[in-house]
């Protein structure tokens, strides 16, 4: 995973399963994210990515799918 970084995105408002699936797919068209794993249960996904990950661009990814974004944190 050289070169890869890791982000945790708090998601507010999955109800199911399709909801998660709607917040990964949302999440892995942003430019340089190459995998999305969305944990219903503790309602947040994690999100690895090579280069930048602009919290502008999450929020809106996330809003623009119908879910509330609550913050994110960066790892490594």
């Amino acid at each position: 995973m050289f070169g890869k970084k890791k982000a945790i995105v708090s998601v507010d408002g999955m109800m199911c399963s399709h909801c998660a699936a709607h917040v990964s797919e949302a999440l892995s068209k942003i430019e340089g994210v190459s995998s999305v794993k969305v944990s219903l249960e503790e309602k947040k996904a994690i999100v690895t990515f090579k280069g930048e990950l602009p919290e502008e661009k999450v929020s809106s990814a996330i809003a623009e799918a119908g879910y509330i974004y609550k913050g994110i944190v960066y790892e490594g």
